[in-house]
């Protein structure tokens, strides 16, 4: 993936830059916070190169990216750097809407989960190990490298509140490092102390409850949610001079004797009823709360409501030393894997195999959603193959009292989660869904699209169009430059492609081969086209042309337009950029130039608007 390319493309067709309030990425998704959901253009998203699928849940527009979304997200904020810092409020004049308090807070917690699961997820797995190595007696308790590594395991559970504060006050818009500050009071040895003597305490006259905030999580997100508010109000009062030190101090003092008197242990009562009713469910709907459960969790994971459970789990974790219903999770992912695995067992068409076989092993080890957005719900038979096996798996496992003893990945690389006295019905567990749902998926079937190779050679059609032989003709008259000599390195590199670069002596760009607009960039100093043969061409007005905003461009045409040889694109002013001492090179690439045996370019020195420039040659058969 050209990460920066995609990224522009991203940018332009989810309604530009001033249409993003935030974005932040989880394991495999974009989570955009758009200002208007009707700007985005979702079919030419779904068919925007390293996207999987376009899924909106409640307020957030997300996209499926999956192994890569790290770096494309970091790609997308180098453009939009803004947005590293604390997401913006809307702008004044921004459409005001009413928002679903469910969607709210589905929204809220995977904002506030999604950016720690990495640490808790590092951290239980080191924790199954451990117990792995200590059942096999490898490892003792009292040896003192065992405790080293129990602590680095434990640390991030213990300290949960820290961690939540600080993701939680991004989240609801409080100073974070106050946010650490009001939990990490929590902690403090005086009142740690005061607890552990068992007398009364009180503040003022007001009661203090004597619980324990380790690992605790629900006090800690209630605690941060009424401190940005406080720092809010305190913030609209209190006199600029003032701000620095008085906003803190008194969000502080306000909002940390608040939850010790009441935030805190309302938080600890509801935390202990989520796990309370949790438990109530597992021993009285074992089998049926498998099946429903384990059934349909991949559609709250579509929705978003599985982070619902997160916290209750976690609870669970810390509290009681186990969680009875995170292997629900593990089972539905592995359903999803195995529904992969039986499309890629059942297709016939190359591309497909190779995208299902790839996306079963990201499932499996517990990323879900290339297989569920590119394959699964693609071919929609295999997504209901893949909630039979998860909930086929959910039955056994709570048939049989599975429980998991940290918190991981739900797949196989969170497998030494689920070591303990429970571990071989677990596993059983993971390939009864993963079987289950491969095998449906072989014996049901799919409607599959025809393999574009095979049915355009039965039909006596050409070849694809990427291997058909063509010439890409100069859009602007200039001498001809080699990438190499471009100060650019993304570009002197051919990092996005082979190519040719143009030293203009006028100011206006014409299409350089017959075929479609894909995309023009918002500052309308680059576009990309796709010709009638197949080829994929970007190209690029003057070096570091962006940081103009688009002043002194004007597009003469409109994504998806179709244009012919000759046919004006862009004006652009040429003098100006020469006044700011500009490089105004116009460079052509050809960016799926792997597809073809050899780019070369047709000569040398000058050349004439219209005049082939580059030749692109089929690979040999």
């Amino acid at each position: 993936m050209h990460y920066s390319h995609t990224a522009q493309q991203i940018i332009t067709r989810i309604g530009g830059a001033e249409n993003i309030v935030s974005l932040f990425h989880c394991i495999t998704r974009l989570r955009f916070e758009l200002r208007d959901m009707s700007l985005a253009d979702r079919a030419a998203l779904d068919n925007t190169d390293g996207v999987m699928g376009v899924n909106i849940s409640g307020d957030q527009y997300q996209l499926i990216i999956g192994n890569e979304v790290a770096p494309l997200c970091d790609a997308i904020l180098d453009q939009l750097p803004h947005l590293r810092e604390a997401a913006p409020a809307p702008a004044d004049d921004a459409p005001r809407k009413r928002r679903n308090p469910v969607s709210v807070v589905l929204e809220g917690l995977s904002g506030i989960f999604s950016p720690i699961i990495p640490a808790i997820a590092g951290a239980g797995i080191l924790k199954g190990v451990l117990s792995l190595l200590v059942a096999l007696n490898w490892l003792d308790v009292s040896n003192q490298s065992y405790q080293i590594l129990a602590a680095i395991s434990d640390g991030v559970f213990f300290f949960m509140p820290l961690v939540l504060a600080f993701s939680a006050g991004h989240k609801f818009g409080a100073n974070p490092y106050v946010a650490v500050a009001m939990a990490a009071a929590l902690f403090h040895p005086n009142l740690t102390t005061l607890f552990a003597a068992g007398d009364p305490i009180a503040f003022f006259g007001l009661p203090v409850a004597p619980v324990s905030y380790a690992s605790s999580v629900i006090p800690i997100l209630l605690a941060v949610w009424l401190l940005s508010y406080v720092e809010r109000a305190v913030d609209r009062v209190m006199p600029g001079a003032l701000k620095t030190m008085f906003v803190p101090l008194l969000s502080l003092v306000i909002v940390t004797p608040v939850t010790l008197i009441t935030i805190g242990p309302l938080g600890i009562w509801l935390g202990n009823a989520l796990s309370g009713g949790i438990l109530w469910l597992v021993a009285n709907m074992g089998i049926l709360a498998g099946v429903l459960v384990g059934g349909t969790l991949s559609l709250m994971i579509i929705t978003g409501m599985h982070y619902v459970l997160v916290p209750v789990m976690i609870n669970n974790i810390s509290r009681l030393g186990y969680d009875p219903f995170k292997i629900l999770f593990y089972v539905a992912n592995l359903g999803q894997a195995g529904a992969a695995f039986g499309v890629f067992l059942r297709s016939r068409n190359k591309k497909t195999r190779t995208l299902a076989l790839s996306t079963s092993f990201s499932a499996s080890l517990g990323i879900t959603e290339p297989a569920m957005y590119g394959i699964n719900i693609r071919f929609k038979r295999p997504f209901a193959c893949a909630l039979a096996g998860g909930a086929c798996g959910g039955a056994f496992a709570m048939a049989m009292g599975v429980k998991t003893y940290a918190f991981a990945l739900s797949g196989l690389s969170g497998i030494p989660a689920l070591v303990g006295p429970t571990f071989l019905w677990a596993l059983a567990s993971l390939g009864i869904s993963f079987t289950v749902a491969a095998l449906l998926t072989v014996v049901v079937g799919f409607e599959e699209e025809a393999q574009p190779d095979t049915a355009a050679q039965q039909a006596g059609a050409p070849l694809p169009l990427a291997a058909r032989d063509e010439q890409i003709f100069a859009p602007v008259s200039g001498q001809l430059l080699p990438l190499d000599r471009l100060s650019d390195p993304v570009f002197a590199d051919e990092i996005f492609g082979k190519g040719i670069a143009i030293v203009p002596d006028s100011g206006e760009l014409r299409s350089p081969v017959n075929g479609r607009v894909e995309s023009v960039f918002d500052t309308r100093h680059a576009l990309t086209l796709r010709s009638d043969s197949g080829a994929e061409v970007l190209i690029h007005i003057g070096i570091d042309t962006v940081k103009l905003g688009g002043a002194g461009f004007t597009s003469y045409i409109r994504e998806g337009e179709f244009v012919e040889v000759g046919q004006p694109l862009i004006g652009f002013d040429l003098e100006a950029l020469r006044a700011q001492h500009i490089d105004p090179s116009v460079i052509v690439i050809v960016t799926n130039s792997d597809e073809y045996g050899d780019i070369t370019p047709v000569k040398q020195g000058g050349i004439g608007i219209n005049e082939a420039c580059l030749t692109l040659t089929a690979p040999a058969v």
